[in-house]
């Protein structure tokens, strides 16, 4: 959206729903399951592990993004609250933005009250309190789409580097992230950048400018490390003369569609808004509100109508003041088409914003950050639709250390360099229980003829082609949805990651 009329900055999270109707007894990935595992795409629809369609209808939580390094309203509530309301509400996937800075080493969220609340959180870094969310959020049966808002907490960018932040580290925190939820399919796409605008092109080969071409150098090095995500690329301002919503514009994809190496992974994302944010010419056409759907159609729709891709509306927000917001947000419920009617044969959407303090939209939510605006919310009930039941890794809901709770841990393996006679990896221990770990063990077999060097932050024994890895010292106690990592050096080259297993012990 037009940013330089919010008091508030910020981007959010994306809830995401299947099939109406469908019902699941089951996270696993299988018949009975709607939405488990991770997705893909098939035409204009998005579909689960077992081929099921789904449909992502959700909003968007924001803070991660702005100076806080989190998201905002932890000075007043609990996480799991928030997140247990927006479920309770009938939204199931949350797109949270973040800004590079969240990736810079000891990076430490600010304004988060621990009294009485958010008491697992204390003392965890930015990443951290992500992973908590990430947990939790899985375990409720929601999804979540991590939103690239911004290079730094400073301020949104035109295109997707700045003289601080190039291309070079967007790509590479892209990647560390789509590392870091490898195998946690709660965290199903990455929206690469959050509004690109002018002088972002599309299609105009200027490799500084098009976005486009830029979508795809990103695109496809997520999916080198992480082929199973969703990546999800918005639109531009400007193209061949016609103006719209910053990130909104995608006229250019019919001539200039983006190329992934990974089929079936990618989602066209749209920005739109009301008078609340700024006024467009079409809101004067004497029409309104039946011009809309010609509006909508040129500049994003007809990418759903003609099979081309799935589309999600990313952002759409207003203060719902006015008679024309209103008439507006009437019409565009009804153009992303009712879930009783279509089922997941729909756009997709994520409202902005779960917080109140959006300046020019407001939130579901009312300035305590507890009473639910009940207009807003009752407009998006005819595309809502069924949640998807929890299971996925989080802690258990008695918190940190609850007697009942049970030690479990996974663990993800990641070539970070290779160079033929040898190379480099590093494993991520992540604590997927109910209750602390108090050490871990960790063990793959490789597929060659491959045998360690050396080793840090863990000790191992290797016999054959099998590895066990055992914690050291100092990293072997692992809070709930908390990470420890080792890493490793190996000849000769690093071939294909192998499939690796967590142990608590």
């Amino acid at each position: 959206m037009f940013r330089t009329l919010r008091r508030a900055l910020c981007v959010a999270a994306a809830l995401l729903l299947p099939l109406a109707g469908v019902q699941s007894a089951h996270a696993d990935v299988d018949a009975k399951a709607a939405g488990a595992g991770y997705w893909h795409t098939s035409g204009r629809q998005i579909l689960d592990a077992a081929g099921q369609p789904v449909r992502i209808a959700g909003v968007n939580w924001f803070g991660f993004e702005t100076a806080n390094h989190v998201v905002h309203g932890l000075w007043v509530r609990d996480y799991k609250s928030m997140i247990d309301q927006m479920k309770s509400l009938g939204y199931n996937t949350i797109r949270m933005p973040y800004s590079d800075d969240i990736l810079k080493p000891g990076t430490m969220p600010d304004s988060i009250n621990h009294d009485g609340k958010n008491t697992d959180l204390r003392g965890l870094t930015s990443l951290q309190v992500l992973d908590r969310i990430v947990a939790y959020a899985g375990q409720s049966g929601l999804k979540i789409v991590l939103d690239r808002h911004r290079p730094d907490a400073a301020g949104q960018s035109a295109l997707w580097y700045t003289s601080s932040v190039p291309e070079s580290t967007w790509i590479t925190n892209l990647k560390a992230l789509a590392t870091r939820y490898k195998g946690n399919s709660t965290v199903i796409g990455i929206d690469l950048h959050n509004e690109p605008r002018d002088p972002a092109c599309w299609g105009c080969g200027d490799t500084s400018r098009d976005w486009r071409l830029a979508a795809q150098r990103a695109g496809n090095a997520v999916l080198s490390v992480n082929p199973e995500l969703l990546i999800m690329v918005e639109g531009v301002q400007s193209y061949n003369g016609a103006n719209g919503w910053w990130g909104g514009n995608l006229m250019g994809v019919a001539q200039y569609p983006v190329q992934l190496d990974v089929p079936n992974r990618l989602v066209y994302s749209a920005h739109d808004y009301a008078t609340s944010v700024a006024q467009q010419p079409w809101f004067g056409d004497p029409s309104f509100p039946a011009n809309m759907p010609g509006v909508w159609d040129k500049y994003w729709g007809y990418i759903f109508k003609q099979n081309i891709a799935p589309v999600w509306l990313g952002e759409f927000g207003t203060t719902l003041q006015s008679t024309v917001d209103q008439r507006w947000l009437s019409a565009l419920v009804t153009y992303l088409r009712s879930t009783s009617a279509y089922g997941a044969d729909s756009f997709h959407w994520t409202f902005w914003s779960w917080n109140p303090n959006s300046g020019d939209t407001g939130g579901i939510l009312k300035d305590d950050w507890q009473t639910v605006d009940t207009a807003k919310d009752g407009y998006l009930k005819a595309i809502k639709a069924p949640g998807f039941e929890g299971g996925g890794p989080g802690p258990d809901p008695g918190g940190p250390g609850d007697p009942g709770g049970t030690a479990a841990c996974t663990a993800v393996y990641a070539v970070s360099s290779d160079w033929g006679g040898g190379f480099n990896a590093e494993v991520r221990v992540t604590n997927t229980g109910g209750t602390p770990l108090k050490s871990w063990k960790v063990t793959w077999a490789w597929s060659g003829a491959q045998k360690v060097t050396s080793m840090w932050n863990a000790s191992y024994t290797q016999s054959g082609s099998s590895v066990t890895a055992v914690n050291a010292a100092h990293n072997g106690s692992v809070p709930v949805g908390g990470s420890a990592s080792f890493g490793l050096g190996g000849a000769p080259g690093g071939g294909a990651a192998p499939s690796v297993s967590c142990t608590a012990t």
